[in-house]
């Protein structure tokens, strides 16, 4: 089943969040990037003036100066004019490595700063027609026209109060002096870019939060995408089993080793071998300390014999036990008086050797039939 944006009502996980920000794709807000730098540019202005202005004058001193010597040498207006571009430079450079810092903080803070290329690469989706006449009327288009409108709203606003409460000083602003009416159109215009830079500023802190309940409405996911990432973390069933098995045939081979100090080694005769060991001291219950199916069964009732461990043949408890335990785990509560009976009967056996009591019976353990897949398959088998 194809998932479509209708369906996307969920949140988007972590993992697709990390693989959009992998892809460049990472809430932008323009208006703050808007905010820096104006307002960065202006402070900077402001701060570098001084400095500029005299840095301009010595500029403009040296260009306009004319005399014999720049006849006799035209390669003199060349020099001026490298000095005067280094001079600009020299201006115009740490402002704008300052600006574009600044913008990568601001970037960073906010969480919108991605390292990726993948973003700037050619995707033809992108220029399609249909794609690109839906994109114009998307809900992230829809915001930046509203705010467009309430940018232009707010501005017209405030310039018209700020004109009808200034009509008188503009009529009057030619019949004052040169010095006064440059000073108070420096005034005016601190005021106007005061005024911008403050409703730059609220659009951008509500842009801001925007922009990012934007990013995770547009990564929504499907019920369908949900199911797969977490089929692609966890894996493929059929192939975990296969691995499970794998590490579970591999920690049955290296747990040959561990069969000498077994009390007991239970087989089915051949098929199936259960090493088990158990220490009232420092056990509550019997442990498996070994097993295996097939050669690796064979194995280990060979390196039993070899190290004098008892091997006991009962095909229903073999089978249980290999059925329901793991390796360095206790029996199950359900087979307690079955190994009870068999590891009672390896005491009463050992004594006998010592010559300290007579020789057992071999028991028959009492095993539930339901613990038994030979005795659970046969049922099914026989229902269908």
């Amino acid at each position: 089943m194809d998932s479509s944006t209708q369906d996307r009502n969920l949140p988007a996980s972590e993992q697709r969040l990390r693989k959009a920000r992998e892809d460049g794709q990472v809430p932008r807000s323009r208006d703050l990037i808007h905010l820096v730098v104006l307002g960065g540019g202006m402070l900077l202005l402001s701060l570098l003036a001084p400095w500029g202005y005299d840095r301009l004058r010595l500029a403009m001193q040296s260009q306009f100066r004319f005399t014999r010597a720049t006849l006799d040498h035209p390669q003199h207006l060349q020099r001026v004019l490298s000095d005067t571009t280094v001079e600009g430079l020299l201006f115009f450079l740490p402002l704008g490595g300052v600006l574009l810092v600044a913008v990568v903080l601001a970037a960073v803070a906010t969480g919108s700063f991605a390292y990726s290329t993948k973003s700037l690469m050619p995707e033809l989706s992108k220029i399609g027609l249909i794609s690109g006449f839906g994109r114009l009327f998307s809900r992230q288009q829809f915001f930046e026209v509203l705010k467009l409108v309430a940018y232009t709203a707010v501005l017209l606003t405030l310039g018209g109060l700020f004109i009808q409460s200034h009509v008188f000083e503009f009529g009057t602003l030619l019949l004052r002096p040169l010095e006064s009416s440059m000073a108070q159109l420096g005034q005016w215009m601190t005021v106007g870019i005061a005024t911008l830079l403050a409703v730059v500023a609220l659009v951008a802190l509500i842009d801001v939060p925007l922009q990012q309940h934007l990013h995770k409405h547009r990564l929504r996911m499907s019920m369908q995408e949900v199911k797969q990432e977490h089929k692609e973390n966890d894996g493929d069933p059929h192939v975990k089993g296969k691995r499970r098995q794998i590490q579970r045939e591999m920690a049955q081979r290296n747990s040959i080793g561990r069969v000498p100090a077994a009390d007991l080694v239970v087989m089915n005769p051949t098929h199936y071998a259960v090493a088990l060991k158990y220490d009232d001291a420092t056990m509550t219950a019997p442990r498996v300390i070994a097993k295996g199916a097939d050669l690796i069964a064979l194995r280990i009732r060979d390196v039993a014999r070899e190290s004098q461990v008892p091997v006991l043949e009962s095909p229903m408890l073999a089978r249980a036990l290999y059925a329901h335990t793991e390796i360095d785990q206790e029996i199950p509560s359900a087979l307690f008086t079955a190994v009870a009976q068999v590891l009672a009967y390896v005491y009463q056996l050992r004594a006998a050797l010592r010559g300290q009591g007579p020789m057992p019976a071999v028991p028959t353990p009492s095993v539930p039939p339901e613990l038994d897949p030979h005795h659970v398959r046969h049922l099914e088998e026989t229902a269908a």
